[in-house]
């Protein structure tokens, strides 16, 4: 079984930024590709960022040129280097894979001045 810990999570000024990370631990497994995700208040999760095993990656229009996604394969580790942070983008922020492993408890991230 493939566990995940997200971290990195914290409280920042509009304006300011993050880095997330996530880990993998458990059995050894080579995913198709990894995804951050987030979840606010009273919404759905939604898909941020995804990297695929090819090198590519893709960003939700919302985060496109303030949001990367990147990958240390020795690490097993997983980041979101977040710029430019909004309020709105307050929520909890997931990590997975593709194929789905079971969701980790996510870290929080709080944009507020």
């Amino acid at each position: 079984q493939v566990q995940l810990v997200e971290s990195g999570g914290g409280s920042v000024q509009p304006g300011g930024s993050l880095r997330l990370s996530c880990t993998a631990s458990g059995r050894i497994f080579d995913p198709k590709a990894w995804g951050w995700y987030r979840q606010a208040p009273g919404k759905e999760r939604e898909l941020v960022a995804m990297l695929l095993n090819v090198g590519s990656s893709t960003y939700a229009d919302a985060v496109k040129g303030r949001f990367t996604i990147s990958r240390d394969n020795a690490k097993n580790t997983v980041y979101l280097q977040m710029n430019s942070l909004k309020p709105e983008e307050t929520a909890v922020y997931y990590c997975n894979t593709i194929p789905y492993v079971i969701w980790g408890q996510g870290t929080l991230v709080t944009v507020s001045s």
